[in-house]
């Protein structure tokens, strides 16, 4: 392994854009950096910070993915969240308006033309969440410091809400602009690995708070036994998420023998991967805000006659509880089904294999075939939804039932170790073919980094 990353030196290609890579995110980082004209920043990360209920809940895994950008109020708040926002609405569009299905189905030009709209509609959300986020500064700053009410806009009016909307819009774009010229010119995927590096910005944070709950003073109390533990969970966590990524089911494919003139071919065996974990975060983050908005605004009932319903609005919220988990987990369930029904034609499968002369042996061409992708596909989903389950309840679990800080058991499961361990795996496997190309040896002795896209 050690050898290597020290063979990607020797490749001139890759070491250019290893480099090049390793410069635009650090301008990303910057960015996260940039205070907002006009906020007080050191008052609202201080109120951040006392802020409860936030770890777990959706503004903890805002600020996980902005990189402390929301926890700094900087011109980074919303980050990468808008392209990613307007990626996934558009791409569940295209799965039921026809006219979006033709486009993105039409070759490489109708990809372009709706990457185009993807990136307009980024600029409409951008600015419609920056004018709303400027006015809840100025009025309503306790509805994102979860009930600490404190000023931290000095010159409030309209001066300040356009400033605010044109440096956070510009910073959103500009990352986004960094994210297409990695992917382009650099290594990995560009958009992935800026959301990785800001999850991962958090880590000194992380080994920081450890240090202090189980060696304080630079000497172990009798909680470094459950550090042990937790590094060895964790191991066994990680590999779990490996294969929770990469696993496969392989459906057989034969092609059908055609001659021409005196020639014959054809009848080549071939495999369909139908992955495991076929919509990767998606449910993890379609859940979260599906259980967090309804809480936070149940919580804020303040009627004597409707006290039962605040109770479950903190109950949702807070995130901490075995119902919380529950709920969670069922919906972690039906949005892994919903994107595989939404993302998954097993019909359009069926048709294109029948068109091009291909089969599933043991099963006739066209409806039969789709309907046995189709169950084949829901059985893959559902052993891929619990191990979601599993992985995403876990730094809960650890937050909840040991009191692991926050900033240590999100790296032990959850949206950060599956965007982690998946955009490591694109990013080796795509330095792994440079070096294999050159006739050096890759990351593995035997086989190859599977790419989470076959």
């Amino acid at each position: 392994m050690l050898k290597a990353f020290a063979n990607t030196l020797k490749v001139p290609e890759l070491k250019k854009r290893l480099l090049f890579t390793a410069g635009l995110v650090a301008i990303c980082r910057l960015v996260s950096l940039v205070p907002t004209p006009g906020v007080d920043g050191s008052a609202i990360s201080e109120a951040f910070k006392n802020a409860t209920g936030t770890a777990g809940g959706l503004l903890g895994m805002m600020d996980i993915f902005t990189g402390g950008a929301l926890a700094r109020c900087s011109v980074g708040f919303f980050g990468i969240w808008p392209y990613i926002s307007a990626s996934i609405i558009l791409q569940l569009m295209t799965a039921i308006v026809p006219a979006l299905e033709r486009m993105a189905r039409d070759g490489e030009a109708g990809r372009q033309r709706l990457n185009q709209w993807t990136r307009y509609f980024t600029i409409v959300i951008c600015v419609c969440q920056s004018f709303v986020l400027a006015r809840t500064l100025e009025y309503h700053p306790e509805a994102i410091l979860r009930g600490i009410n404190v000023t931290v806009v000095h010159a409030p009016g309209f001066g300040f809400e356009i400033m605010t909307v044109i440096a956070m819009t510009t910073a959103a774009m500009f990352v986004m602009w960094l994210g297409d010229q990695i992917t382009a010119r650099g290594i990995g995927n560009g958009i992935s690995l800026i959301i990785m590096i800001n999850i991962c910005s958090r880590l000194p944070m992380a080994v920081m708070q450890a240090q202090a709950k189980y060696f304080p003073d630079m000497v172990p109390n009798q909680d470094a036994f459950q550090l042990v533990l937790l590094l060895v969970v964790g191991f066994i966590v990680c590999a779990g998420t490996v294969m929770l990524t990469q696993g496969v089911r392989k459906v057989q494919i034969h092609s059908a023998r055609r001659s021409a003139g005196a020639s014959t071919y054809g009848g080549m065996a071939s495999y369909m991967p139908l992955r495991v974990n076929f919509s990767g975060v998606m449910p993890i983050i379609f859940a979260g805000p599906i259980i967090q908005f309804p809480g936070a605004l149940l919580a804020r009932i303040t009627n004597p006659h409707f006290q039962w319903l605040a109770n479950i609005g903190r109950t949702l919220s807070e995130g901490r509880t075995v119902a919380y988990m529950v709920i969670y987990a069922l919906l972690i369930l039906f949005f892994s089904f919903f994107w595989v029904a939404t993302q998954f034609n097993a019909v359009r499968i069926a048709d294109d294999l029948k068109r091009t002369g291909g089969y599933v042996p043991g099963v006739r061409p066209g409806r039969a075939t789709a309907e046995f992708l189709d169950h084949t596909m829901s059985r893959v989903t559902f052993i891929g939804a619990i191990g979601l389950i599993i992985v995403a309840i876990f730094p809960t679990i650890l937050y909840s039932g040991m009191q692991v800080p926050w900033e240590m058991a999100s790296f032990f499961g959850g949206t950060s170790l599956l965007i982690i361990v998946g955009v490591a795996l694109d990013t080796l496997r795509q330095m792994e073919s440079y070096l294999t190309m050159r006739h050096y040896d890759g990351f593995l002795k035997h086989g190859r980094i599977q790419s989470r896209h076959n």
